[in-house]
């Protein structure tokens, strides 16, 4: 009488499982959507918060000019400083850049997923869609890059050649 084989364990099975590509492939599309709609999320506020900040800054240096109190010049002064460095952050972290380049780079992996899954445009007739949502997620996520790396180095150059000025 032979032995009766030994169970597998759930947790060892799951583990020496193959993924199903179309979750790994779902899986990513939804990480990336939430990442860049995050990182869009965040320029955002840190760009309209520094330019408040400058525009409230601006608009009181004439309102200051007028008055005649103690260290008004100093406080004039101040806010032009203030100004200047905050216009220095915008351009050297380039938020209103990031922020476009992130949305719009969201909103494409939008598409591309609401197409997969309603088996439209070019997920129709595609003999493997799974493989092809794959190539055009990593397509985006590719272009987006190259643009940020870009931005990184025109930002990058633009501060050496202040520095050097």
């Amino acid at each position: 009488m032979s032995a009766a084989p030994e169970a597998v364990p759930a947790n060892v099975a799951l583990a020496t499982a193959r993924p199903d590509p179309a979750d790994v492939t779902m899986e990513r599309l939804d990480d990336q959507i939430a990442w860049y709609d995050r990182k869009s999320r965040s320029a955002r506020r840190w760009f309209k918060r520094i330019k408040i900040i400058e525009i409230l800054g601006a608009a009181l240096i004439p309102f200051l000019a007028v008055l005649t109190f103690p260290r008004e010049k100093l406080v004039t002064a101040a806010l032009g400083v203030l100004i200047t460095i905050l216009e220095g952050l915008l351009h050297l972290n380039q938020y209103q850049q990031l922020w476009s380049d992130y949305r719009s780079t969201c909103e494409a992996l939008k598409h591309e997923k609401f197409l997969y899954l309603g088996h439209a445009g070019p997920y129709a007739n595609a003999e493997n869609p799974h493989a092809m949502l794959a190539e055009r997620i990593e397509s985006l996520v590719s272009q987006e890059h190259a643009q940020w790396s870009g931005i990184q180095q025109q930002a990058g150059k633009a501060a050496q050649s202040q520095t050097t000025a």
